[in-house]
């Protein structure tokens, strides 16, 4: 999956970044403005897009004044597909958010870090998964090891990306903390959350002096 555009997974023209674009807004947007925020092609190659989108029905044009003004058709048979690709990274959380949820051993913290929250991955990106396990479970319990590794493979099956799991204990992420450990930024902001406490309520100062770490 295209961390950055997920929709270009199966929409890999320029038309993905720009229905991704019109899935996030209900307001008509010029087609400056949707070059812009789509961050890909040209203004003159982002028009064209819209223009052959139009004549299927699937982008309303608006003509305000001077400028044409773009929207996704919504009641279109077609816009429901488009908003669950412009979604995935949403359906990616909440998958395996639900399968955490069910675990035997449930972490004190799992999130996803990294170009999965930035948004700035690309087809070859990790997906980055921060698990934070109670201190008194053993780092070797099989267990543990198995619904981690279960994890990994719904990752993998879910996107076609590597997944990479840094796991530890809570008693280690203080280590790091007292350490000062730059990779602390990449877990706090910005992250997706899918289980139990928020890392900045885990460490003993505030989130904001952590977040100043280099």
């Amino acid at each position: 999956m295209d961390l950055r555009s997920p929709i270009s997974t199966v929409v890999p023209s320029l038309d993905g970044p720009v229905l991704q674009v019109l899935a996030r807004t209900d307001r008509g947007l010029s087609g400056r403005q949707i070059h812009k925020l789509a961050g890909t092609g040209s203004v003159a190659g982002v028009r064209l897009v819209l223009q052959r989108l139009a004549t299927t029905g699937l982008v309303h044009v608006d003509d305000v004044g001077n400028s044409l003004l773009y929207r996704l058709n919504r009641k279109h048979l077609a816009a429901p597909a488009v908003e669950f690709l412009a979604d995935l990274r949403s359906t990616l959380t909440g998958r395996l958010a639900d399968e955490i949820s069910g675990w035997r051993i449930p972490p004190v913290h799992a999130s996803l870090y990294g170009p999965i929250a930035r948004g700035d991955g690309d087809l070859e990106s990790d997906v980055d998964l921060l698990l934070i396990r109670p201190d008194q479970v053993d780092p070797g319990d099989v267990l543990w090891e198995d619904q981690a590794a279960c994890l990994m493979r719904s990752v993998v099956d879910l996107t076609g990306n590597p997944a990479h799991v840094f796991e530890l204990s809570r008693s280690e992420l203080t280590d790091h903390l007292t350490r000062e450990d730059p990779i602390l930024n990449d877990w706090l902001q910005p992250s997706l959350p899918l289980y139990g406490v928020p890392v900045p309520s885990l460490l003993d100062r505030p989130a904001s002096r952590a977040r100043t770490l280099v």
